[in-house]
């Protein structure tokens, strides 16, 4: 069975010199080397502005002021979503980020002769306690999907996957299957986020549920032509961010565990629960994929078998049998990283977790 290939939706050239603007400056993201969902989210951000200004005869740039740009503000305010609630600061700060860089590449291209986004007020952030699911929360709703069906047992697989690597959504939508090593234990991650590849361990009962997957629902889930992504809809395609997200808040909120979440519940408890058992903060950036260009050399004297011992040791799920509490506490001895200037504390290193869970929601 071939699947169904839906013709590409034409391009409509653009309405307003404001919008061939926008469609160039998305094309410098691309050239520049942003990321394909980099741009995409950017693009959409700013039509929402182009759309806001089309509809009160602002077609050009010129013709936006700062006073445009704040009346631009104070509608994302006073907007209403179709289910009656306003957009939350995130969403405002969110849609107002890319209208700043854009309008700062304007002025330096010299189609503006000023910035009037430069001094554009931000909404201020607020710092709610994150998300975050104790192990016994987590094993309920792994507990939660229908092993007995093809579909069910891709989805225990995946919730397996998130809970033990702690990978980000995208991500995981993009795993191969040639990505996955489940007799060494490890997964790459080609092209994370700022287009990094990195290595990481997975536990041995994740790989054990992979391994169910592959053998007894893949091959019925996938058509041909097989492109060899790892997980599949019921269709046999590619699982998409949107549906992947909604699969995963669906388990959470049935297993009414009092929070709400999806795939970045997983990726912030991972996280939390192995700096919890004792895991030194810099084998969980490693793990999350939050390494900057400052703190590279770090990683030069962390190998991946050592951050295998870390994972096993600390994570609640990585092993079908766990070892000795004095075997785990053996293995931290071992592997204990000296201190270093450059590295995180555990509070940064969360609150980029939580950076990136607000960008998941309106991604």
């Amino acid at each position: 069975m071939s699947r169904v290939v839906k013709p590409r939706k034409q391009k409509t050239p653009p309405a307003t010199p404001l919008q061939a603007l926008l469609e160039e400056y998305i094309r410098h993201l691309e050239v520049i080397g942003f990321t394909e969902d980099t741009c995409r989210v950017r693009r959409e951000h700013l039509l929402l502005f182009d759309r806001w200004a089309e509809e009160r005869g602002l077609a050009d740039a010129v013709e936006i002021t700062r006073p445009v740009l704040e009346r631009y503000q104070r509608y994302l305010f006073h907007y209403r979503k179709k289910d009656g609630r306003p957009l939350t600061f995130a969403s405002q700060h969110s849609r107002l980020v890319p209208l700043r860089q854009w309008f700062k590449w304007l002025t330096r291209q010299n189609y503006l002769l000023h910035n009037p986004a430069s001094e554009l007020e931000l909404p201020r952030l607020s710092k709610p306690l994150p998300r975050v699911l104790t192990a016994a929360e987590a094993e309920t709703i792994l507990q939660q999907p229908n092993i007995a069906d093809p579909v069910g047992l891709r989805d225990r697989a995946m919730l397996e996957t998130f809970y033990s690597t702690g990978m980000r959504r995208t991500e995981m939508v993009r795993l191969k299957l040639y990505d996955v090593d489940r007799e060494a234990g490890i997964v790459t991650i080609r092209e994370g986020k700022g287009k990094k590849d990195r290595v990481i361990p997975i536990g041995e009962r994740a790989v054990a549920w992979l391994d169910k997957y592959l053998d007894e629902a893949r091959p019925r889930l996938a058509v041909e032509p097989d492109d060899m992504t790892l997980f599949l809809t019921a269709q046999g395609e590619p699982l998409g961010r949107t549906t992947l997200s909604f699969v995963i808040r669906q388990y959470v909120e049935g297993a009414k565990v009092g929070k709400r979440g999806a795939c970045h519940l997983f990726r912030h408890t991972m996280a939390t629960l192995m700096h919890e058992g004792g895991a030194d903060i810099r084998f969980i950036q490693q793990m999350l994929g939050h390494a900057r260009l400052d703190t590279t050399q770090i990683y030069t004297h962390v190998s991946i078998r050592m951050l295998k011992q870390i994972h096993s040791a600390t994570h609640p799920a990585a092993a079908l049998k766990r070892d000795p509490p004095e075997e785990q506490h053996a293995v931290l001895i071992e592997t204990r990283m000296g201190p270093s200037e450059l590295a995180p504390t555990a509070e940064e290193l969360f609150a980029r977790l939580d950076a990136e869970a607000e960008e998941e929601d309106q991604d």
